[in-house]
């Protein structure tokens, strides 16, 4: 067990629609696969839950209060790592093991309950913390919550990624769990694509919090004359936890391009299963 002194650790500000800090733990290093010059190319993950909404909570009908004791009943959670890994772990498991791990796919209220006790785990898992949820929402790490999953028996283990050609690559397994820098101009996409970097002025906007995003598709794949991967022209479709009405239809892209801006508050966690499953 790594004490706190060995995990690189960025505290964000807690958000309604916020609540991601980034944990590195140096561990995680032993389960990150070089790009050793693979084939790369588009690929899209179907989530079997509906896109969530980790606010207007009491608008859906759901008590915090009902799902974790000791939790007061809250409108929003910080929620988005839990929120994030649900639509990853929806992907990863069948139907019928998803059921069994009370995860109903097909109500989005009730994939959002599940969603919140996930998160209660996790900000128990991230031990770093000096609280916890409940009662305080305290916001989670990428690393608290594929822990979390793994304490469910949802995943056998996680592998991390650290250049564009290693995320890239690594979308031929699977849905991807980001772990972002989220900038006040970004939570209004202005664009039919909502793409991030189309919006104008939004390095200059402050970072607004820590974000949780599930990666779902690897879109379009482009290189450059030398064979390299074209960052500005291959893009990366995300799903929000903030309803359909955010982006498109609860959608949104990035560029490799304005991923290699941000790497350095990125991180990119796979979870997986060492036998495959019926998706």
């Amino acid at each position: 067990m790594p004490t706190n002194s060995d995990l690189t650790i960025q505290q964000y500000e807690v958000h309604p629609k916020l609540g991601r800090h980034l944990v590195l733990d140096p561990r995680s290093l032993a389960y990150q696969r070089p790009y050793d010059g693979e084939t790369i190319k588009p690929v899209e993950w179907a989530p079997k839950v509906p896109v969530l909404d980790q606010e207007d909570l009491l608008a859906q009908g759901i008590r915090t209060s009902q799902i974790v004791p000791g939790a007061d009943d809250v409108d929003a959670l910080g929620s988005c790592t839990a929120n994030a890994a649900t639509a990853v772990v929806s992907v990863l498991q069948d139907a019928d093991s998803l059921q069994k791990a009370g995860l109903d796919v097909t109500d989005a209220v009730a994939a959002e309950k599940w969603a919140i006790g996930l998160y209660h785990d996790a900000t128990l898992q991230d031990e770093w913390l000096e609280q916890q949820w409940p009662v305080d929402d305290c916001g989670s790490s990428g690393l608290g919550v594929v822990k979390a999953l793994k304490s469910r028996g949802l995943i056998d283990q996680f592998s991390v990624a650290t250049t564009a050609e290693e995320v890239a690559r690594d979308f031929a397994a699977g849905a991807e769990l980001w772990g972002v820098p989220w900038f006040q101009a970004w939570f209004e996409p202005t664009t039919s694509s909502a793409l991030l970097d189309d919006i104008k002025g939004w390095e200059r906007s402050g970072v607004a919090g820590g974000h949780e995003i599930a990666a779902i598709a690897l879109e379009d794949v482009k290189f450059d004359k030398t064979d390299r991967l074209d960052l500005k022209r291959t893009i990366v479709r995300f799903r929000n936890s903030w309803t359909t009405s955010y982006g498109d239809e609860g959608c949104f892209r990035m560029s490799f391009a304005l991923y290699q801006k941000i790497r350095a508050q990125v991180d990119v966690k796979q979870p997986r299963l060492d036998i495959a499953s019926t998706r």
